[in-house]
This record gives structure tokens, sequence and C-alpha cells, in this order.
């Protein structure tokens, strides 16, 4: 296996994005693209990573292939990566060499680990309400959020999404309308809760794309997506937070 990428940034950026939820993970290659799916420990939020063949300048590989890779161990090495470098990857018995190549050739090797074999499905889910907007705009409702509470509760209405928090004296609000930069699909009203905390490390997917897809429904889980057209696709789903009043 010899996979190249001339913007290492796609790979660097996600699995930095990915290791603040995930520890260990297997990453799945196939001739069309690396794939991860992976559970925190908590249970409490699933990552879905995909690196399409499309974004390599090189894409050599005899079957496929799965690597068990410590997350943390990859992102360390990740961000010894340049702006100008060439990153390759090679699966060599039991390790992953990482090469860093411009002016100098840079080697880094891992071991491949052994995990547990279980596939993570990615559940078949239905959404009331789907939003697209700038990821700074998603951005800026939770840091707003994270102001006055530990949770926050999406709502939809007929023509508007709001984005609420409230603490024991602080309310923050945020309405979201469709323009030339979001688009609403709103089916009925719903609202659900989520964790701010969670939600926190899953918005830094705005350093993949300037685009986010937000969908929800009532008391039902959340999913993010950060995508660029045939290259990463990085999606997040959250489970829901439930009162228990």
């Amino acid at each position: 296996m010899r996979l190249t990428l001339s913007e290492p940034k796609y790979l660097k950026e996600s699995i930095s994005i990915i290791s603040d939820l995930v520890n260990e993970a297997r990453f799945k290659i196939t001739k069309d693209y690396i794939e991860l799916v992976a559970m925190d420990p908590a249970n409490v939020a699933m990552v879905i990573f995909k690196l399409f063949s499309a974004a390599f300048i090189e894409y050599n590989i005899k079957e496929d292939t799965d690597l068990g890779i410590n997350l943390n161990n990859l992102k360390a090495i990740l961000r010894r990566a340049k702006l100008n470098d060439t990153l390759i990857l090679e699966a060599k018995e039991n390790r992953l060499d990482i090469i860093f190549k411009s002016n100098t050739v840079r080697t880094f090797s891992m071991p491949i680990i052994d995990l547990e074999d279980k596939d993570q499905k990615v559940p078949d889910l239905k959404f009331k309400t789907k939003i697209i907007t700038n990821s700074s705009i998603l951005n800026e409702a939770i840091e707003d959020a994270d102001v006055v509470a530990e949770s926050v509760v999406f709502m939809s209405e007929k023509d508007k999404v709001i984005i609420k928090a409230e603490g024991d004296l602080s309310k923050a609000v945020i309405e979201i309308k469709q323009d030339e930069n979001t688009k609403l699909q709103i089916d009925s009203f719903v609202k659900s809760k989520y964790s701010i905390e969670y939600l926190k490390k899953m918005i830094t997917g705005s350093k993949i794309s300037d685009t986010v897809e937000i969908s929800f429904s009532q008391d039902y889980p959340a999913r993010l997506d950060y995508k660029v057209i045939d290259k990463v696709q990085l999606s997040f789903i959250l489970a829901p937070r439930v009162d228990n009043d």
C-alpha cells in the first residue's frame, strides 16, 4: 500500500478533530476511500470519516486493508507536516510509515495495533429538520450558548431554526433564517437538547469545510456533516440529552 497526498491538511485536520473524541480506531482502506467509523468511549457520539481516492495524487492499494491506529500518536506525527510537504502513507507488515517529502524526506513509523474486530454500523436516521449553512454561523451559535449553559436546544419552526441555551440566570437565543447562505428544510416543529461539550469538539469540522449540514428531530440524535466534494467527508452523530424531570 502506498498513498500520496499533495494536500496533507485534509488528513491532518481531520485526525486532530477526531482524536478529541476517539483514542484508537480502525481505518478501512478500499480502492475508493479511507474510512473510519468509531464511537467515543461514552457511546454518546459517533464519528464518520472518509478521505476519497480522488484526493490523492497516488493511490496504490492491492486489496482492502484494515489498520488499527492510536489516533493521538498519529495526530502528533501529522502535526509535523509543513505546508509544502507531500504526505506518503505506506503500510508494511505491522507498522505504518508516514513520510513527509519536500526539500527533505522525513519518515515516521508507528505500530499498527490489534483492535477488537467490531464493525461500527452507521445508523439510518430520518430527520425532520435539515439546515445547510456557513460553518461560522453554527460555531458562533455554540460559542454563544456555551457562555450560559452546558446544554443547548435545537428547535425548528416553519421559517427558522432556533438554537437556545438557558442557565440558572442567563439565556441565549440564536435565530437562523433562510437566506442566500442558509437553506432550511423543515417538515414539522421539533426540538432536541444536546451537550455543548461534545458540540464544541464537533464544530471544529469547520477547519475542513466552510459549510455544514445540521440534521435533527424531536428528542433524537443530531448529525453534523462537513464535506469537500470528491475529497473528504467528516460527520458526527450526537445522542440527545434527555431531561429526567
